[in-house]
């Protein structure tokens, strides 16, 4: 790249946020916008990056006004009258896509990237932990703040593989050039963007076929149109109980997950998981198989599973007691809920579960709200709080309450504001507590872990 600066336009994005993170590392002069401050972009201005909170073409600095040397990034979410794109557009800079960006990087460095409608985060995160630990190392741009390291992003000069979370939203895939791949899940979504399930399907088809030649596919053998993936290149299948990767012997009790890995590299046994959900089995099973095909040892991953101390906001324990349990998911899709709920039973069996469910986007919430209620009714309990917008309008007749409406009629149930939630927490009785949700009701996370721990802890 002939590029000294970088200019990044949504620079508080996680995903962007790594990239920030890589040009720092190397050099670079990194500067941005966003819409608002955030603890993220407040550590990337502590790094050195320059970033405003004002769409003000008058802010850029300097030094990203030479349109022969800098560099705009931007994401897909960014409206199309915005001031400061529609300048650099009006002057001639280049401009690229951060998926644009990422998959130049896959070019240069063998791509391990994580495909699929859920999964993807923890998946790539425990892949990159993976290879970290190992002699093999990594490069690793992550959807999610690993507890391991603090960060969404890891640097190893001396390894040419990256670790990628492959985006499907915008079709921002489609410009990676993977060296492997796994794809967790098809079920569908972003239809904003793909108007059909049919044709979301068709974009992991293509996917696929940009991975290359002498790469490997890795896909869970549940996914709908597997029989349209790439077959040039080597080809494996994957679940918790059948497939090239699979687990066997699995026990589950006492707060533990352990399992033997069978698989067509090096069979792993006693595996432990570091955060014990059963559904991190899968995800386990898929970052191990990438591992082992970048060249990591038995012993090697097997040590590292029992170390990954997961993501924040995925199955992210606040507290884990005999009394009360509370956690954060990012779960956002009806499948994704199933699965999450699900997963919280098998480890804590018996014992009643309760979520607040923040819906993510009015048309997801058109496209699946009985796919919603049909997940959610899984709960013993469940409170709606107002749907979060994120980039979109509201559109008349979706509201929580089309998901209220299709619960099963025999759970407790309602519909609350966010801003009541923390008079609830106090004054209610929970067992099991999860925060379901990709929008800011997370934010209220650390407030109610405070409230918990002086209602159900404090005289312990």
């Amino acid at each position: 790249m002939n590029f000294k600066s970088i200019y990044f336009i949504g620079a508080g994005g996680i995903g962007m946020s790594a990239l920030e993170r890589y040009f720092l590392s190397k050099g670079y002069i990194v500067a941005g916008y966003d819409r608002t401050s955030c603890p993220l972009t407040e550590k990337l201005r502590a790094e050195g990056a320059d970033i405003h909170y004002e769409d003000n073409p008058d802010l850029i600095p300097a030094a990203c006004r030479d349109k022969e040397h800098t560099l705009v990034v931007y994401t897909p979410a960014i409206p199309q009258d915005h001031k400061e794109l529609n300048y650099f557009k009006a002057n001639g800079f280049e401009l690229q896509k951060r998926a644009q960006l990422l998959g130049t990087l896959t070019r240069s460095m063998r791509g391990l990237c994580v495909a699929g409608t859920h999964g993807k985060t923890t998946t790539t995160a425990m892949t990159a932990h993976l290879l970290h630990q190992s002699h093999v190392g990594c490069n690793a741009f992550l959807g999610g703040i690993t507890k391991n390291y603090g960060t969404n992003y890891l640097l190893n000069a001396q390894s040419d593989f990256v670790v990628i979370e492959a985006d499907e939203f915008d079709r921002s895939f489609h410009h990676l050039r993977p060296y492997a791949s796994v794809i967790t899940a098809t079920d569908a979504d972003h239809l904003d963007i793909y108007g059909t399930e049919e044709a979301y399907l068709e974009s992991f088809a293509h996917y696929s076929s940009l991975i290359r030649p002498e790469g490997a596919l890795v896909v869970h053998r549940g996914l709908k149109m597997k029989e349209r993936l790439q077959e040039g290149v080597r080809r494996y299948d994957y679940s918790r109980e059948a497939g090239d990767f699979h687990a066997e012997n699995v026990r589950i009790g006492g707060g533990r997950i352990v399992f033997d890995l069978v698989s067509p590299i090096e069979p792993i046994k006693d595996v432990e998981l570091g955060v014990p959900v059963s559904v991190n089995i899968e995800n386990g099973i898929a970052a191990m198989a990438l591992a082992q095909l970048a060249g990591a040892g038995a012993g090697e991953i097997r040590q590292a599973m029992a170390t990954f101390s997961g993501v924040d906001r995925r199955f992210d324990f606040k507290l884990k007691t005999d009394r009360i349990v509370f956690l954060s998911d990012y779960a956002h899709h009806p499948a994704e809920i199933r699965q999450s709920i699900l997963s919280i039973r098998e480890v804590f069996a018996g014992r009643k579960i309760s979520a607040i469910f923040q819906p993510h986007l009015y048309t997801r919430t058109r496209d699946f709200y009985k796919d919603f209620a049909d997940s959610l009714s899984l709960l013993d309990e469940v409170l709606l709080t107002e749907i979060y917008p994120a980039r979109e309008k509201p559109i008349p007749g979706v509201t929580s309450q089309i998901i209220f409406d299709c619960l099963r009629p025999d759970m407790k149930k309602r519909i609350v504001e966010k801003k009541n939630l923390p008079a609830i927490i106090k004054n209610e009785d929970f067992d099991v507590l999860i925060l379901l949700g990709a929008g800011d009701v997370d934010d209220y996370a650390p407030l109610f872990t405070e409230i918990l721990k002086e209602k159900y802890l404090a005289n312990q």
